[in-house]
């Protein structure tokens, strides 16, 4: 039975004391038979305040041992987890509330006013319970109702995530129990992690990729993890050491940041259990995996996943020999295809067209939308991802970027990571993203918007001729701005359309 439910329940008949949970701040720990017993607990406390089965449960919480335990346990009771995206405006949080139907919210007094100002504009009545993110407790046992836990099964729906859209209402993902295992199930197979393995959490718990990748895999092959607060370039290698971590899970904006500190050997640190780095959720450059991989001597597998697959779908092999950098890999648990998007017809190898995925780990539907879910969802289960990218002939894929973000100039078709790979080769340059823009001449130009290295200088015009040597003058950026950050959803990953308020 692919449930929450019977993961948790197997590991802790399995291995009842080994740890599950780590909380590197306070020094908690949470068992395997720790997180049965406050999952049963957590679902007869919500029993005993009238939901049922199916209800939504949101969590407007950082990274701390209760989130991590709040996540897992809503979905071990037959309920439905909502976690909500922390960046998110306060009319994004005001709809995300509303529409999902919301019964019960658990937070922190750090969220009491901004959740206060989104709850104003929802007329119906919304509990919220406010606990201490690092207390190891929640509830008085004594007091719970002995109420009968419902049947769960693979097909009852487990979490619904709002996904960061960058125009238009955020959409909410429906997965089932079923999915979220698969997501589990991919990633500790892809990776071959088993009960001696041990992650380090940097990514957010409102995050696809940190619940299921860092939450949910450890679950499955009976590791542990290890959930700071939030990611700090600072003090990451000694969590890493200290906790010996056997991997790490970030995104390439955390890959950016760590390549200017200093490594773990020239602070006295041993990293050497560290088997390798996965990244996701945003492409990884070329010249940043193999400078970290040079600097640091730690092996990147990059990889590729969705919300609406439940993170992972594709990814590199574990053998260094077999990947290829710059592709997020292969299909993993799930099948993939290429598809003309005039068409709908696959795409020869080679021949680039949208990406389009089937498998356990797809989402259900999107939450009340049966139009986006009808243009999402084909009958035969393949999902549209909305990506561009091409397949080889040994089955890697090589993503170019989103229909919606594609640049086409002129009538020609440009993808707005081929600039942002030519301008990061540039020795000043930290971070670049392009983004079409609308020209009188070309239907659209080129902008982009650069984040220089600390301590660098570069000025537009250097730029703009290493360009035209990388690119030529036709994708040479018309404009180039130096700015002090990108805007970014949860996962790192840039939203591009974005770049076009700057």
């Amino acid at each position: 039975m692919r449930t929450i439910r019977h993961i948790v329940d197997h590991q802790a008949h399995a291995q009842p004391t080994a740890i599950w949970l780590i909380a590197p701040e306070t020094g908690a720990t949470m068992t395997y038979a720790q997180l049965q017993r406050d999952s049963k607990d957590l679902s007869r406390f919500l029993l005993g305040m009238g939901l049922n089965k199916g209800d939504k449960v949101a969590l407007m919480l950082h990274n701390s041992y209760q989130t991590a335990r709040l996540l897992i346990g809503v979905m071990y009771g037959g309920f439905m987890v909502a976690p909500l995206n922390l960046l998110a405006q306060p009319s994004q949080l005001t709809y995300v509330l509303d529409h999902s139907d919301t019964r019960v919210v658990f937070t922190s007094g750090e969220f009491a006013e901004r959740l206060r100002a989104a709850l104003a504009g929802i007329k119906r009545e919304i509990t919220v319970i406010a606990i201490d993110p690092d207390a190891t407790e929640i509830f008085d046992r004594a007091v719970l109702p002995d109420a009968q836990l419902p049947d769960v099964t693979e097909a009852d729906d487990a979490l619904l995530m709002y996904t960061s859209g960058t125009t238009g209402k955020p959409k909410g993902c429906v997965l089932s129990n079923r999915s979220v295992c698969a997501g589990g199930e991919f990633t500790s197979a892809a990776h071959e992690l088993t009960a001696q393995d041990r992650v380090l959490c940097a990514m957010p718990l409102y995050h696809i990729n940190g619940q299921i990748v860092t939450t949910v895999a450890p679950l499955v092959h009976g590791g542990s993890v290890v959930i700071p607060r939030r990611f700090s370039v600072s003090n990451y290698w000694e969590l890493v050491t200290t906790h010996q971590c056997t991997w790490i899970n970030v995104v390439p904006t955390i890959i950016a940041y760590l390549m200017n500190a200093p490594t773990p050997r020239e602070r006295g640190l041993d990293a050497s259990r560290l088997k390798f780095c996965r990244s996701a959720s945003a492409p990884l450059p070329p010249e940043l995996h193999r400078a970290f991989e040079s600097k640091f001597g730690i092996s990147i597998i990059e990889t590729f996943g969705m919300t609406e697959t439940n993170a992972p779908c594709f990814t590199n092999p574990i053998d260094p020999a077999k990947r290829k950098i710059g592709s997020p890999g292969t299909a993993f648990g799930n099948e993939a295809k290429v598809i003309d998007p005039a068409t709908g017809r696959e795409q020869p190898r080679g021949i680039p067209g949208e990406l389009m995925i089937r498998g356990d780990n797809v989402m259900t539907a999107y939450y009340k939308d049966p139009e986006n879910t009808a243009k999402t969802l084909e009958a035969d289960g393949w999902m549209h991802s909305g990506d561009l990218g091409y397949m080889d002939e040994d089955g890697f894929v090589f993503v170019t970027g989103r229909i919606k973000e594609l640049i086409i100039k002129g009538g020609e078709n440009i993808a707005p990571r081929e600039i942002d790979e030519a301008l990061l080769k540039h020795p000043a340059v930290l971070e670049a993203a392009a983004v079409g823009i609308p020209d009188s001449n070309y239907g659209q130009e080129i902008m982009a918007c650069v984040i220089l290295k600390p301590g660098m200088e570069c000025s537009v015009e250097t730029l703009a001729e290493f360009s035209r040597q990388e690119l030529g003058a036709y994708k040479t950026p018309k404009i180039i701005k130096f700015v002090t950050e990108l805007p970014k959803g949860p996962s790192g990953k840039v939203q591009r359309l974005k770049l076009l308020e700057t």
